[in-house]
């Protein structure tokens, strides 16, 4: 009999590390871990099952097919949008290819199962591209609709991962004398900026905030890659958990849309500077704008409306600027350095 599991793909990442922390002590799941790296020891231990394995390698998805039944997928792997820069065409292999592959298998196991597979997919962001800072200033929260068009190949696959999960949620297959009579659950949530105590930044063009209290609390100086007026929303790393378990829990029926924005609060680079220093005030932090990283995220919005997610399923944050600091980063990013 297959083992019902619950698929986290990318594990061993910022997200999928608190995630499957989340998972093992509030739910009764056995989780089905897969990581191009294997897993830290306790990681793995929390796992059903851990598999160091790559997301493009079909031969693996036909032995989950063959082993497990798989109720909810969380797809998290994905090459990010500093290091897809410089590899786009492998960035588009995997975060295209690889969403592709693991959302064949969602409908492969629908199939068996006789319901949709839930697919969590975590958007971001990096779909919007705004054309210049008049605009960014003028164009307020950006509603999920507006502005879609990304200007990193990161930003590009996000996009295009959402429209892949919309045609198997909705329309897979719809010219075929039979139909798929299930489809795929396809739910996304477009994450601002993320910030973890416990994992190091990992590549992501929004890392100026986390690089600089990292920095801070070992007594490094730090050099920001963005102006000190650059703005774009943030979100700690519970709220982004959160997010993704909120969003699985309501009936398919229930939600209006399948890509939801999801907000926490919006700081420029300059108030994080001052937020850190009001903890570590001798700390050295200098701005050395990079012109091209600097122009990506002077494309992205300095803020987003979720009102969508806040009216559809309950959506609010239960981190805004003052906890996520004085309750999650300081005190655990300190102990982390003993500073």
């Amino acid at each position: 009999m297959r083992k019902k599991v619950t698929l986290i793909t990318g594990a061993n990442g910022e997200i999928g590390q608190a995630l499957i922390k989340y998972l093992a002590e509030t739910q009764r799941t056995a989780i089905l871990a897969i990581d191009i790296r294997p897993l830290d020891a306790p990681l793995k231990a929390m796992c059903h099952t851990a598999i160091e394995g790559d997301i493009l390698d079909t031969r693996l998805f036909e032995r989950l097919v063959s082993e497990y039944a798989i109720t909810e997928i969380y797809h998290l792997a994905a090459l990010l949008s500093t290091r897809a820069e410089f590899t786009p065409e492998l960035a588009h292999r995997v975060n295209v290819q690889g969403t592709l592959n693991l959302l064949h298998l969602a409908i492969e196991q629908s199939r068996w199962q006789g319901r949709s597979v839930k697919f969590l997919f975590p958007s971001s962001i990096a779909v919007y591209g705004l054309p210049d800072l008049q605009t960014k200033s003028y164009a307020g929260p950006v509603k999920e609709y507006a502005w879609n068009m990304a200007t990193t190949m990161y930003g590009c696959n996000k996009m295009y991962c959402e429209h892949l999960g919309r045609y198997y949620a909705r329309y897979y297959r719809q010219l075929a004398a039979d139909p798929e009579p299930y489809g795929v659950d396809f739910r996304s949530v477009r994450f601002p900026g993320l910030i973890s105590a416990f994992t190091l930044p990992s590549g992501g063009t929004s890392d100026f905030a986390p690089e600089m209290i990292h920095s801070a609390a070992q007594g490094k100086p730090y050099a920001c890659f963005v102006r000190p007026d650059t703005r774009i929303p943030f979100m700690a790393m519970p709220d982004a958990i959160k997010a993704l378990i909120d969003l699985s829990k309501p009936e398919k029926s229930e939600l209006k849309h399948l890509v939801y924005n999801v907000g926490s609060f919006s700081l420029s680079a300059g108030e994080i500077k001052d937020a850190v220093q009001k903890y570590y005030p001798d700390a050295k932090i200098t701005f050395e704008p990079d012109p091209k990283r600097q122009q990506i995220v002077d494309t992205w919005p300095a803020d987003v409306d979720d009102s969508s997610a806040r009216k559809d399923w309950g959506w609010h944050p239960d981190y805004d600027v003052s906890r996520t600091f004085d309750e999650y980063l300081i005190p655990n990013i300190a102990q982390r350095y003993n500073s």
